[in-house]
């Protein structure tokens, strides 16, 4: 049974980062319609039980309507958002979010040797706790920058809950160890994707891209398109897939 369902809005986002695994860029493609997004999701969460739903992209604070998105879904499941933070240093988005809450938001640290990168992100923390919405952060380790994401993990650990930080390893090239990202707790109890030890489909979690392919993993090739838009189209899209390892991959 799916319960996690993380749908990417879009491959578009000015950041535009080279490891990303949806490969997202400033000329990247909108091919999901807010109402098709909203459809979807509600027949997931009423037919299918699902009982989370995570919004990521590219940048979901960069896709036109998705506050609508957040409207109709927050009072029907948990609902997240995964951002970089850029555009949470535009006014008009964070008056937007006093309106329209999701239940968390992650904002993601991609650099924690980036002073003012993680300077930022603990401040828009405070901003968005000051909203009555709950914050987390992802942090993404590179095995060339254990140390600095050592220091960023305690720092953050004074304003966030070990439940609220998520170490990410980075993918398809500078992968650390399971050792190296444990080393960034000093031996304190974290959290990192489920595939951190051993790479297999997730019981009960699936993404769905940009381009409206489903696979157990967002990482993972042999993606399956889905022929409907609706719950029993997630499943039948889910049935034909063949699931390779994202270690297979490279950017």
């Amino acid at each position: 049974m799916i319960e996690l369902l993380s749908i990417d809005l879009s491959n578009y986002c000015s950041k535009q980062c080279p490891f990303c695994y949806n490969h997202s860029t400033r000329n990247g493609n909108t091919i999901w319609e807010p109402q098709e997004v909203i459809g979807f999701a509600i027949d997931c969460i009423k037919s299918g039980g699902v009982k989370a739903v995570s919004l990521g992209g590219g940048e979901p604070f960069e896709y036109e309507g998705v506050f609508d998105i957040i409207d109709a879904l927050y009072p029907l499941c948990y609902l997240s958002v995964t951002s970089n933070g850029l555009p949470l240093q535009n006014d008009e988005t964070m008056n937007c979010l006093k309106a329209h809450k999701p239940d968390k938001i992650h904002i993601t640290i991609h650099r924690p040797d980036n002073e003012s990168e993680v300077d930022r992100v603990e401040h828009q923390m405070d901003q968005i706790s000051a909203l009555g919405i709950k914050p987390g952060l992802n942090l993404l380790v590179g095995a060339d920058n254990v140390e600095y994401a050592k220091v960023v993990y305690s720092r953050f650990l004074k304003v966030l809950k070990p439940d609220q930080i998520i170490l990410v390893p980075q993918r398809f090239s500078n992968t650390p160890t399971p050792k190296q990202l444990a080393a960034v707790t000093l031996g304190r109890t974290f959290q990192s994707p489920s595939c951190l030890l051993k790479c297999e489909p997730p019981k009960n979690f699936c993404s769905v891209s940009w381009d409206k392919n489903v696979n157990y993993c967002s990482y993972a090739e042999g993606k399956q398109q889905l022929q409907t838009l609706d719950y029993k189209g997630l499943m039948l899209a889910l049935s034909k897939v063949r699931f390779v390892s994202c270690e297979t991959q490279s950017v």
